[in-house]
């Protein structure tokens, strides 16, 4: 992943944020970037060819800040559709970049997973708010400042959907279906009193493990520094 972050923020606070969560999928292509924004208290953007992350926050944003999310169900009649807006509590900025990381991260999912990239916003929000609910305490509520459960916003397996994003792991190969492994023969003529011993496993050389190149970019405009995670 390529860093760069021009905020006043922690530059390796955030970066450990985003790897916490990038870990499980393929993100080495990623190039994240972390700014203030125009005016917004936030927004981001992914562009798929690019594999460019966008995250920008708004300087004047004051915190606990209560965020407007689209994970509630959607409802419909016979003539429209509509959402209620559940609210999650935002407790810090790095919180706040966590959030729109982690959405933008999954529309970068579900178009390497080879899904459709349409109409994808409330599970990107539902992606990102299961993280800040779980390891973070963040509270969901209503428009009144109530409690909304979990069932009523969190009923879609997300990280299922993503799943061939995921990095490839190796696994031992599987007998085909309805076929039984082949037994060996048995030894013919008259048993043996004493037999030879196997000959000792060949030595296997270590495992090498893999290095994934960070480059952090400094607010100042300096050369990046290299990593290897």
């Amino acid at each position: 992943m390529e860093f760069r972050n021009s905020t006043d923020l922690d530059s390796d606070r955030l970066l450990a944020l985003f790897l916490r969560y990038s870990e499980p999928y393929r993100h080495d292509r990623l190039r994240v970037s972390v700014r203030y924004s125009r005016g917004a208290d936030f927004s981001g953007t992914c562009f798929y060819r690019d594999a460019r992350i966008f995250v920008n926050l708004g300087r004047h944003v004051r915190y606990p800040y209560a965020m407007g999310t689209q994970i509630a169900r959607a409802k419909s009649n016979r003539t429209h559709w509509w959402r209620a807006i559940y609210r999650l509590s935002i407790a810090d900025p790095y919180q706040l970049a966590l959030f729109v990381y982690l959405h933008e991260l999954y529309h970068y999912l579900v178009k390497t997973a080879g899904r459709s990239p349409r109409r994808k916003e409330s599970r990107c929000d539902r992606f990102a708010a299961r993280v800040l609910v779980d390891d973070y305490g963040a509270r969901v509520t209503d428009s009144r400042g109530r409690p909304v459960p979990r069932e009523a916003w969190d009923f879609q397996e997300v990280e299922a959907f993503v799943a061939k994003a995921r990095r490839a792991t190796a696994t031992p190969p599987k007998p085909a279906r309805g076929r039984k492994p082949k037994s060996q023969p048995k030894p013919s003529g008259p048993r043996m009193a004493a037999t030879t011993p196997s000959p000792e496993p060949a030595t296997l050389p270590p495992l090498q493990p893999r290095v994934i190149p960070v480059v952090i970019y400094p607010m100042t405009g300096q050369q990046g520094l290299l990593f290897d995670l």
